[in-house]
C-alpha cells in the first residue's frame, strides 16, 4: 500500500481515487438514465450521488 502513496500522481488524478465499482445491471441502467437527464457521464451521476449522501450523513451527525 505504501507504493501506491507514494506513487506521483497524474495531474487528471489530483485529488481523485479510482476504484472498481460492481454494480446491478439494473441499478447501472437507473443510473444511466438519471445521468442522462441529468446531462451528467455515468461517473459524473454516481460522484454526485455519493457527495450528496455523505453531505446528508453529515448533516445528521452534526445535528
Amino acid at each position: 500500500m505504501k507504493a501506491l502513496e507514494e506513487r506521483p500522481l497524474d495531474e487528471a488524478d489530483q485529488g481523485r481515487k479510482k476504484i472498481l465499482l460492481r454494480l446491478r445491471h439494473e441499478l447501472w441502467v437507473d443510473i444511466a438514465r438519471w445521468a442522462e437527464d441529468d446531462l451528467r457521464s455515468i461517473n459524473g451521476q454516481i460522484e454526485f450521488i455519493l457527495t450528496e449522501a455523505v453531505k446528508k450523513r453529515n448533516k445528521k451527525q452534526n445535528s
